[in-house]
């Protein structure tokens, strides 16, 4: 019969199933930030006039924000948006990173 107490000897895992724990983790990681993204995405605009609101307050009268680029009042918000759920899901992603790192 087997020593109860006796701790088996932990098994060395391959370069094969590390890579494939990374790829888990990565994938949960972005698949996070992607839902995230998707929940702030309706509401980009309202996310950027309120991080834009201190700064028109202390603009002087009549002047406005102006795009430099042709694309910017379009993809501005939505870039905003992917850093914020970034930022809300940055919990998560430093977990999944120590998750993959940590020993066991």
């Amino acid at each position: 019969m087997a020593d109860v107490n006796q701790s088996p000897e932990p098994q060395e895992t391959t370069f094969i199933s590390h890579l494939l724990e990374l790829r888990d983790r990565l994938l949960r990681a972005v698949g996070a930030v992607l839902l995230l993204f998707l929940v702030t995405a309706p509401f980009a605009n309202t996310l950027y006039e309120y991080l834009a609101a201190p700064l028109m307050s202390v603009l002087p009268e009549g002047n406005t924000m102006i795009s430099t680029e042709p694309h910017g009042p379009f993809f501005v918000p939505f870039k905003f948006a992917f850093a914020f759920a970034t930022a809300v899901a940055m919990p998560y992603l430093l977990y999944q990173l120590w998750a993959f790192v940590a020993p066991g």
